[in-house]
């Protein structure tokens, strides 16, 4: 197969900020906002935002929705130039970056309302997804073509620094009863929890 051919980052860049300037002035934009952030505090994995350091719902939220509506403008701008090519797209992420973005795309209503009306597409193919962000690649490039100022970095987390956060997250993770990336436990919801069963005190 033949490499596949990337849109410039000038390019990118030019038409990303134009997309994230139209979502921002849409009349829906304020409840797209505030619903992705009502959403950040019903679901949550165990292997995005918490890789954050000293992570916060209430002072990181408002940030990371900040990072994942630039990253949903330069994923529809690269679907557009490249003529609708999801895997190219599939811009490489950080995870806790990828999460709020799954919290914002599951606005479904108010996201294909802003598509209707803007005539953007926002990809977004899960069996396309690649944990493998690194520093420095086109990501970053598309990124700081947009305009939008240095990347906090605090969220722009390396792969290699997410998978050694997550080895310690696990480590308290299975201290606390539950298996790799929270996806397990053995807590039987039907019988009596020593940890929250009243001790009888003997007169």
């Amino acid at each position: 197969m033949a490499p596949r051919t990337m849109p410039e980052p000038a390019e990118v860049g030019r038409r990303a900020a134009e997309i994230l300037d139209l979502i921002t002035r849409h009349s829906s934009s304020e409840r797209l906002r505030s619903s992705s952030m009502k959403y950040s505090s019903c679901w949550a994995t165990f292997t995005g935002y918490p890789a954050i350091s000293r992570w916060s719902l209430d002072r990181d939220a408002g940030p990371l929705l900040t990072e994942a509506m630039r990253v949903l403008a330069l994923k529809a701008a690269v679907f557009e130039l490249t003529g609708g090519d999801e895997q190219a797209a599939e811009l490489l992420v950080p995870a806790p970056v990828d999460e709020m973005i799954h919290a914002v795309l599951a606005q479904f209503t108010l996201m294909s309302r802003m598509q209707r009306d803007l005539g953007v597409t926002f990809p977004h193919a899960t069996e396309l997804e690649e944990f493998t962000y690194t520093r420095g690649c086109l990501t970053d490039e598309y990124y700081a073509a947009a305009g939008w100022g240095p990347q906090p970095l605090r969220y722009w987390l390396d792969s290699a620094e997410v998978t050694r956060r997550l080895n310690q997250l696990n480590a308290h993770y299975q201290a606390a009863g539950l298996g790799r990336d929270g996806r397990s436990h053995d807590f039987d919801f039907d019988q009596p929890d020593p940890a929250t069963t009243p001790v009888a005190v003997s007169g």
